[in-house]
């Protein structure tokens, strides 16, 4: 079976030199969308995901495998995927990856040829029942039977999971930092790759954000994953740098900001990927993707979503005159 670190590894032996310093997870296509009321149509989805691609984002999240009375949003994703799965055939490197919440989800993602699924797990008792109605023992038996799936008939697909309200709930409040990282071990030992981090409620600060990242590389290795980080109470760049400087090297983040969790009260705004981008190329910091592909990569989002308020600081302002990522001078920072 080949571990999520080596399929890293793979993917960054395929990038061209140099490889960049961090990965940019784009999640648009399957945060942002499951988070709206509008059904954006196939084909926008579609265009959408190749204007993604060629920006140079290395991986997107490209759909949810739920029931589509559930997520009616999700109902092509097996559609969706086949055409993302035709782009990376034609860029080496490129992950596609889906979110399952259960088993019955991991197999039809598994059918679809996904290169990683994600398993959303809350550190929230109270946001795991509103989220997946199952308690955090009972998605736990439900990662390790996705784990069983995975090593019977996927052995070469990544699994991670994306612990959420990591840094706080507005369901049940405060959330305590040991119970984070006793079920991030509790998940390794399920059978995943990597266990990365959500501030699902927008409650994280930069101090918190690299204190318990710290904690989490301390006790994970290299199975600590990404930082899914949101803007709610805008401090969502602030956090990434936190998460950086705590040696984190891979971010979840959706082009123009869309995204946000239906079941937890007062959460929205997930970090702006054209933002993010903009302060690692600012900083030196080699993110490989292109800065005005990225954002030509908003018109056929506004295309599909027309009444969708789009979102981001850079869009706004526009890049600075003379400005070029090879021309700025890296920010020594902690590794």
């Amino acid at each position: 079976m080949q571990s999520a670190a080596g399929v890293a590894r793979y993917h960054a032996a395929m990038l061209p030199n140099p490889a960049p310093d961090v990965l940019i997870s784009e999640v648009g296509p399957r945060d942002g969308l499951q988070s709206v009321s509008t059904t954006m149509a196939t084909a926008d989805k579609c265009r959408w995901i190749d204007a993604l691609v060629a920006a140079g984002l290395r991986e997107i999240e490209v759909a949810s495998f739920v029931p589509a009375r559930l997520l009616p949003q999700m109902a092509d994703a097996a559609e969706v995927v086949r055409h993302a799965l035709t782009l990376a055939a034609q860029r080496p490197g490129l992950t596609i990856m889906a979110l399952v919440p259960n088993a019955r989800g991991a197999e039809a993602a598994f059918s679809a040829g996904v290169h990683k699924i994600t398993v959303p797990f809350s550190a929230s008792e109270a946001h795991s029942l509103a989220n997946v109605r199952k308690t955090r023992a009972q998605m736990l038996d439900e990662l390790r039977n996705v784990a069983a799936l995975r090593r019977d008939t996927a052995p070469g697909t990544a699994l991670e999971v994306g612990l959420s309200t990591a840094f706080g709930c507005t369901l049940q409040g405060p959330v305590s930092e040991d119970d984070v990282i006793r079920l991030a071990l509790d998940c390794v030992a399920a059978g995943v790759d990597e266990v990365g981090l959500s501030d699902t409620t927008g409650m994280a600060n930069p101090s918190q954000v690299r204190r318990l990242f710290t904690r989490l590389r301390s006790e994970l290795g290299d199975r600590a994953g990404a930082a899914h980080l949101h803007n709610t109470r805008g401090l969502g760049l602030a956090n990434c740098l936190a998460a950086y400087e705590a040696g984190v090297r891979s971010f979840d983040s959706s082009l123009a900001g869309l995204g946000g969790c239906p079941y937890a009260p007062g959460a929205s705004g997930n970090v702006v990927t054209e933002d993010l981008v903009f302060m690692f190329e600012a900083m030196g910091v080699r993110t490989g993707v292109d800065m005005e592909r990225l954002l030509a990569a908003r018109a056929p989002l506004q295309a599909g979503l027309p009444r969708e308020p789009l979102h981001g600081m850079t869009p706004l302002a526009g890049l600075p005159k003379g400005w070029s990522p090879s021309t700025n001078t890296e920010i020594p920072v902690s590794p």
